[in-house]
């Protein structure tokens, strides 16, 4: 399906059409990676191999993926020294710090229910 060009103030922006460009969005930023990046980079700027330490499990590939994504939505914004290695560097941009409140709001109601939903899981599996 191809995205529909968004076109109209951001009241106007109709979430539920399967077009809409709200909908690519929420496809590529809620991801377990994309919420670890951004929760991972916060306030800091951080280089790819240190980012990589921040958020266990991620395989290069995907920490790969994921920035690009990120950074392809202004979210997270790269920047290459010319230093031999080349050092690059991420660090969230205006609108990634704006959803980075919404992703500590997920990690603070995700520490807070953890026990209720792995309650709730082994009720339901039992």
């Amino acid at each position: 399906m191809v995205t529909k060009p968004f076109t109209g103030s951001p009241e106007d922006a109709d979430l539920a059409r399967a077009d809409s460009l709200a909908r690519e969005i929420f496809s590529d930023v809620a991801n377990k990676w994309a919420f670890l990046i951004v929760e991972g980079l916060g306030d800091r700027t951080l280089r790819f191999s240190e980012l990589r330490k921040e958020i266990e499990g991620i395989s290069h590939k995907m920490l790969t993926q994921n920035l690009r994504m990120l950074e392809r939505n202004g979210l997270v914004e790269r920047t290459v020294y010319p230093t031999v290695p080349p050092r690059v560097e991420y660090t969230l941009t205006e609108p990634g710090q704006a959803l980075r409140a919404t992703v500590d709001g997920m990690c603070g109601w995700t520490r807070r229910y953890l026990g209720h939903i792995e309650a709730a899981r082994r009720s339901f599996n039992a």
